[in-house]
């Protein structure tokens, strides 16, 4: 009897659909689109895994890879739904969490307001000892200190604590002794220590990370256990594996310990697929622009790479680049992707504002109810209903059909507002679709001209259920010429989850100016991380033959506050390693700020150490197509697409009918299961080697 073939699986749940893609070794996809259920996210995802599993007559038992992506950790920190969480921490440090930094990220907004610490100052406690900063011990521990605190934690009915004591990055004796005790003394407790997650230096930082972790991990702890016993219950046996923000998989037990490295779980997922897609067909530097139903989300690839910041904030709200502006949200340092981010998307509502002037999001319809075209409740127009409005989406049904649309609804709800306007009805839908634009841009400059590049020369790379239908018009705004959409475009972060190799990031503080410091110091700190991050894959059952071993240092100059991660060489380190350091310091510091200062000293923060499981067999195949291409037959019709332009007759077709030896002309809309492309007027659109959409401006 012949075996059944094997397949892998991906899903990543959005704030308005979550996303299941199924691949096969010679790439073919299958995917499924459902709504979310944010009052237990895991439930959609079995009733989606169930559905297509059915739909394409394929066993649970035959998936021997399930990875996702997932939003609970940030939803949480967001929506302040974490656990009563308490602070342990030195004498006089109780109040690091409110001091934070004297940075916001609005500077002339008086009325902006720091979110609350998320422990109350109530539940926090001070110890008094003391660790020296050459790793002494000045004061010791008190134990019977220690047993009051316990007892006065036990009161309070705290869930979980985190451990930041002065020092412990060179000297973690007294956190490790506190940790080990309040784990025995209070078993129930979920205790996280700052040297087990962050052993740097930088108290607010190294405190404010310990605190995110421990306030929102007994909630992923319960998500990732939920979501295990549901794939245990429909069948599927494959180890779960969930992204994490700098663009690598770990497995669900090792991030439900450390969820911190989940905050940008479906976003980095987008991004690293994306960044796989474009090297593989040679697509140069692109923007990689991601619109779901509640944000927009834009990431520079550069030479085939993208950009890792060594912390990004969360529960400020949407931010603008993680580099650039900060102050906003709480601190989490751990390596993340560079994503700029605004708050628009698909399900955006838009309203007339007090100066009569529309008004696109930040609020959002969400899954629930969603768009007024979703007819589930929805009241307030949005930027999916401006755009069914327009002609760009299908009037009758999204999502192949099993999403029916209530045109007349939304049709009726932008008539009440245009005629608050004092404007037609298309005029007022289309100015919604331009203001949405109009904020994404920011996004899209954010990651470009904001850092001294010119947008204009990169493509943009459109994934995300709504990206592609805005794509052109950003493109055209920005000067770009070129947008490319790739095969199931609207679950793309779903499916980059697949192209992903399981990571592990090991760190430790190593505060020494380059100057002063010698390789052998270096390779002293870099061995023992070396060897950790080898026996985690090892047991993961990646062999010599199998595994990645890179190197960082985080470096900045002498004085300043941010660093950079610096790629050292692999060991043994070569007599030269400080002066390569310094070289490629100064060409990484060029690209992300644009100015090198010569002759000014160099500090070394930390060493990280980059652990990944490579498989024999590639990550991506050579080209994606779907399966079930059991298309409807489309209908042209008339797509408004403003002045000069008005209403035009356009051609509605699937991504199959598009040539890849010529060029078919704008307008133009290309429906798929997952998403729709518009082409605009003025631009043309062919199909590549690899399956992709590659739109083009028409010069004249």
């Amino acid at each position: 009897m012949q075996s059944e073939k094997t397949c892998r699986m991906g899903v990543d749940i959005g704030g308005t659909f979550t996303d299941i893609v199924l691949i096969e070794d010679d790439g073919t996809l299958y995917s499924k689109k459902v709504l979310s259920t944010p009052h237990d996210y895991s439930e959609a995802i079995q009733q989606g895994v169930t559905t297509l599993l059915a739909e394409i007559n394929r066993s649970p038992a035959a998936v021997r890879e399930f990875a996702h992506a997932t939003t609970v950790a940030t939803n949480t920190i967001i929506e302040r739904k974490g656990v009563r969480c308490a602070l342990v921490t030195t004498k006089g440090f109780r109040d690091v969490l409110e001091l934070g930094r004297y940075r916001t990220p609005r500077l002339y907004d008086i009325t902006f307001r720091k979110p609350e610490p998320l422990v109350e100052r109530r539940f926090r406690f001070e110890l008094d000892e003391r660790i020296g900063g050459d790793g002494s011990i000045v004061k010791p521990i008190d134990m019977q200190e220690l047993e009051a605190l316990a007892a006065e934690i036990e009161k309070l009915d705290i869930q979980a604590v985190a451990i930041t004591l002065l020092n412990s990055y060179v000297n973690a004796t007294h956190e490790c002794a506190v940790a080990e005790f309040l784990t025995k003394r209070l078993p129930h407790l979920s205790v996280s220590a700052s040297t087990q997650l962050l052993p740097q230096l930088g108290e607010y930082e190294r405190t404010s990370t310990t605190v995110v972790n421990a306030y929102i991990r007994p909630i992923v702890e319960r998500y990732v256990s939920s979501l295990q016993r549901r794939l245990d219950d429909i069948g599927v046996r494959a180890p779960l594996g969930i992204m994490q923000s700098s663009g690598g998989m770990a497995p669900g037990r090792v991030v439900a310990e450390r969820p911190i490295y989940i905050i940008e779980s479906g976003p980095a997922a987008g991004v690293l697929g994306g960044q796989r897609v474009c090297t593989h067909a040679g697509l140069g530097n692109t923007i990689v622009f991601d619109m779901g139903g509640t944000t927009a989300k834009a990431t520079i690839i550069i030479d085939g790479q993208f950009s890792l910041c060594p912390e990004t904030e969360v529960g400020g709200g949407a931010a603008l680049g993680q580099r650039m502006i900060k102050g906003g949200g709480f601190a989490v340092q751990v390596p993340t992707i560079d994503i700029s981010e605004v708050g628009a998307g698909g399900g955006s509502i838009a309203a007339v504002d007090a100066a009569g002037g529309i008004q696109v999001g930040p609020r959002s319809a969400g899954a629930a109810p969603g768009p007024i075209c979703y007819n589930r409740g929805g009241e307030q127009p949005t930027v999916t209903d401006a755009n069914l409005l327009l002609g760009y989406l299908n009037p009758d049904a999204l999502v192949g059909g099993e999403l029916s649309l209530a045109y007349d609804k939304a049709k009726q709800a932008l008539d009440a507002l245009a005629r608050q306007l004092g404007v037609s009805c298309e005029e007022g839908a289309y100015g919604i679709h331009l203001i949405a634009n109009s904020t994404m841009l920011r996004a899209l400059h954010g990651v470009s001209s904001e850092k001294g590049m010119d947008p204009s020369s990169f493509g943009l790379f459109a994934i995300g259920g709504n990206g592609p239908v805005h794509a052109c018009t950003l493109a055209e705004t920005s000067g770009m010429n070129t947008v490319i959409v790739p095969p199931v475009a609207g679950l793309f972060s779903a499916l980059g989850l697949l192209f992903a190799d399981v990571e592990h990031q090991l760190v430790q503080a190593f505060y020494r100016r380059t100057d002063k410091a010698t390789v052998a110091e270096l390779t002293a700190a870099l061995e023992p991380l070396i060897e950790e991050g080898v026996a985690l894959l090892a047991a993961e059952g990646y062999g010599d033959e199998n595994r990645h071993i890179q190197l960082l240092a985080d470096v900045k100059y002498a004085g300043q506050t941010a660093p950079l991660p610096v790629e050292l060489p692999a060991l043994p380190l070569p007599a030269d390693t400080l002066d390569q350091l310094r070289t490629r310091f100064e060409h990484e510091h060029r690209r992300t700020f644009g100015y090198v200062t010569q002759g000014e000293p160099l500090q070394m923060i930390a060493l990280r150490v980059v652990c990944r499981g490579v498989l024999d067999t590639p990550r991506m195949p050579p080209s994606l197509t779907r399966g079930r291409n059991a298309e409807k037959a489309r209908i042209a019709r008339k797509a408004y697409f403003g002045q000069p332009h008005g209403w035009l007759d356009t051609a509605v077709v699937d991504r199959q009918a598009l040539p890849t030896d010529d060029r078919m002309m704008g307008p133009l809309i290309i429906e798929e299961y997952d998403t729709t492309t518009v082409v605009r007027p003025g631009w043309s659109a062919s199909r590549d080697g690899a399956n992709n959409i590659v739109i083009k401006r028409v010069h004249a």
